[in-house]
């Protein structure tokens, strides 16, 4: 299995005012191209992606009043290592939802996806959903609130292994 410090990194978590679904996928996207962690031309892809095939997930079936996620990701041509990249929103931001793409849901964490292995998106996206499946209810409202990026690097750093390691 994976060590953490392979799927999440300090500088890569971020927190955003943003209020628009493109400009917070541009903010994480100058933060990450600045770090070397993308290509140049991931934003146009990871946008286009979103907008195609969406990928906001209703939690309300994980537990009463966790905010909703969204797990945004691209082609791993456009990117340069393999991380999960968490982005809290501090305010609520319009997703659509993965399987009902006409459905806009109110968004307030992101999982963003970068695997520069072909493969490997499909196993990023079965951690976390894993990590979803098995943390306590308590737990996921307390982490998609938080709104300061080291709080969310250490929670995460401390339970997302321990989480889908549990069988």
């Amino acid at each position: 299995m994976t060590n953490t410090r392979n799927l999440f990194t300090p500088d890569a978590v971020f927190v955003t005012d943003q209020t628009k679904q493109d400009l917070v996928l541009k903010e994480v996207y100058d933060n990450l191209l600045q770090r070397g962690y993308v290509k140049g031309n991931f934003l146009s892809h990871i946008v286009k992606r979103e907008h195609d095939f969406p990928t906001g997930l209703d939690t309300s079936t994980l537990g009463k009043n966790i905010p909703n996620i969204a797990i945004p990701h691209t082609e791993g041509e456009f990117v340069n290592t393999r991380l999960i990249v968490p982005v809290s929103l501090r305010e609520p931001v319009v997703f659509h939802n993965m399987i009902k793409p006409d459905e806009a849901l109110e968004v307030k964490f992101l999982f963003m996806l970068l695997d520069n292995d072909p493969d490997g998106q499909a196993q990023l996206l079965a951690s976390v959903m894993d990590f979803l499946a098995k943390t306590p209810a308590n737990e996921l409202r307390e982490v998609f609130n938080f709104t300061d990026a080291q709080v969310i690097y250490a929670f995460l750093e401390q339970k997302f292994m321990a989480k889908i390691k549990e069988g």
